[in-house]
């Protein structure tokens, strides 16, 4: 019988134990997935590290990439005795995942971390902030039912931070933001609540915004030496090549990620209509149905402008997300059909067969 009580450090809860019940009279076990390679993973049992692939019956029944494990992934595994090995039978049930569309012509999906409970986006306050960017990062975590948390980094070589958390604050409107020096160690304290419960945070934003820096700083890592001290200061540098599964040593789990150049959206409809609520409650109230919103008279959103409800580049980026997330449905559509008429063509064409 597995000991459930050891894989609780690692996230486990009554969620993936219902979902393992059919697999553990079946010598298998479950692992939480660590670090993910090309052909290989690394997992974690709970009292052991074990270097993993999956199956090959897995890998004949997979229908596209994001049914691979990825970090943060519960999956079943079969060990390897004495090898410190194991085969992965199967991946269990998400609870959530973060995600974007691959990059490429390619209409797949790359996720980023499964099973996490928040996320942290950090944004550098020695660097012009984007909110444009937050903006989707938000739409994409509230898409997948994860708990969105801004984190403002090197606080130590900014002299207008307020004004700066205020600036993010037009666009996160109930969300928590957070301003650290990891340098100083100041504002780290503040994030440990997040991890209590053995809960799951994946750490995203672009590089050299200080994600592996505030990670040593949870972790009580390695600090940072004097030769990286003029690095901070400009862009930092890019420290992680991996997505990696990090246990804190009080309780609770990191995912560190590499910097992501783009952000392309995987879904994001509930989560657009979210993250600008005060966009979307003046649609429908201009004078005219059929309003652009440029030069209407009576365009409830060009008067919300006017009065500083938020400003055109805000509206600008909604229209721009809305127009990515119809044509990546439209994509999703045409994908499907095409995969139907496949399948009705092949059964088609095996019932002539059989039929000879």
């Amino acid at each position: 019988m597995t000991n459930y009580k050891k894989l609780e450090k690692l996230g486990w809860d009554k969620f993936f134990e219902k979902n393992f019940e059919k697999f553990s009279k079946e010598g298998l076990s479950p692992a939480r997935v660590a670090i993910e390679h090309k052909q290989s993973y690394v997992v974690y049992t709970g009292d052991s590290e074990l270097t993993a692939e999956v199956s090959g019956k897995f890998h004949y029944n997979v229908k596209s990439p994001s049914e691979y494990p990825a970090v943060g992934d519960w999956v079943v595994i079969r060990e390897i005795p004495d090898e410190k090995k194991a085969i992965i039978e199967t991946v269990l049930e998400r609870k959530n995942k973060f995600s974007r569309k691959e990059a490429g012509i390619k209409l797949n999906e790359q996720i980023i971390a499964a099973n996490i409970d928040y996320l942290f986006f950090i944004s550098s306050l020695n660097q012009d902030i984007s909110l444009r960017r937050m903006e989707r990062y938000l739409t994409l975590s509230i898409e997948n039912k994860v708990t969105p948390v801004i984190i403002m980094s090197k606080e130590d070589l900014c002299d207008d931070t307020e004004e700066k958390i205020a600036e993010v604050k037009t666009i996160a409107e109930g969300i928590d933001v957070y301003a650290l020096s990891a340098v100083e160690n100041t504002g780290i304290e503040a994030l440990r609540k997040y991890f209590e419960e053995n809960k799951t945070v994946a750490v995203v934003g672009s590089s050299g915004v200080g994600k592996s820096t505030l990670i040593n700083c949870l972790a009580d890592s390695e600090k940072m030496d004097v030769s990286e001290i003029s690095l901070y200061k400009d862009k930092g540098r890019h420290t992680t090549t991996h997505r990696e599964l990090i246990l804190l040593p009080e309780g609770g789990i990191i995912i560190d990620t590499p910097g992501m150049r783009e952000l392309q959206l995987w879904e994001g409809g509930d989560g657009a209509s979210e993250t600008f609520k005060d966009v979307e409650k003046y649609l429908g109230q201009c004078r005219f149905s059929d309003c652009k919103h440029e030069t209407e008279p009576g365009c409830a959103i060009k008067e919300a402008i006017a009065n500083g409800e938020f400003d055109q580049n805000r509206f600008d980026s909604y229209l721009k997300l809305q127009r990515e997330i119809t044509w990546f449905e439209n994509r999703q559509n045409n994908k499907f059909t095409l995969a139907e008429k496949k399948k009705w063509k092949k059964l088609t064409s095996d019932a002539k067969r059989t039929k000879k």
